[in-house]
């Protein structure tokens, strides 16, 4: 028995899972913005943060930090929502074929995703990196993973890879362009 799934069927359903993570961070980036601008009219909201994060210590330390905080908590899910949209824009581009991938709208798209990664994984470093600060000031702060800035290696490491992928796209878009001209 052949149990082989083609080529379009393997990108449909990554398609699904695509608008499935959007769905999903764009309601993450809401809540954490939600919840940082409802905590300044309502204190308590800052003790059961976006997923049952406790920002309490550090609101009562000092709102300044606290939205700072939250500011940077933002930009990185926004940052990761920004990223699934263009993917999904990738699938819904109707120049977008398997028969000819290199072109110059998804080289440019890779890039793009590559810069996004990029700045996910500087904003996640550096949202790291003051909760880090914060806790050396003596307040009680969640652990990266909880605040959703963690992992700022991983992002780095990603946006390399898809600097080196969009190389490779644009030397096969200069490839198939020769090609076409050719035949």
């Amino acid at each position: 028995m052949d149990f082989s799934i083609s080529s379009k069927t393997i990108l449909q359903v990554l398609h699904v899972l695509s608008w499935i993570i959007f769905t999903g961070l764009c309601i993450e980036a809401g809540g954490i913005i939600f919840n940082a601008v409802y905590a300044l009219n309502k204190p308590i909201v800052a003790e059961h943060f976006w997923n049952n994060t406790n920002l309490g210590a550090l609101y009562s330390f000092d709102k300044g930090h606290f939205m700072v905080q939250t500011f940077l908590m933002s930009i990185v899910a926004i940052m990761k929502a920004l990223l699934f949209y263009l993917i999904i824009k990738l699938f819904n581009n109707k120049k977008f074929s398997l028969e000819q991938p290199f072109s110059k709208d998804v080289t440019s798209m890779v890039f793009n995703i590559g810069w996004l990664c990029l700045g996910a994984g500087f904003f996640s470093r550096y949202a790291s990196g003051y909760a880090a600060w914060i806790e050396k000031q003596g307040v009680d702060m969640p652990d990266v993973e909880s605040l959703r800035v963690g992992g700022a290696d991983v992002w780095i490491i990603m946006a390399v890879a898809l600097f080196v992928v969009g190389q490779v796209f644009r030397k096969g878009m200069e490839l198939q362009t020769e090609n076409d001209l050719t035949v």
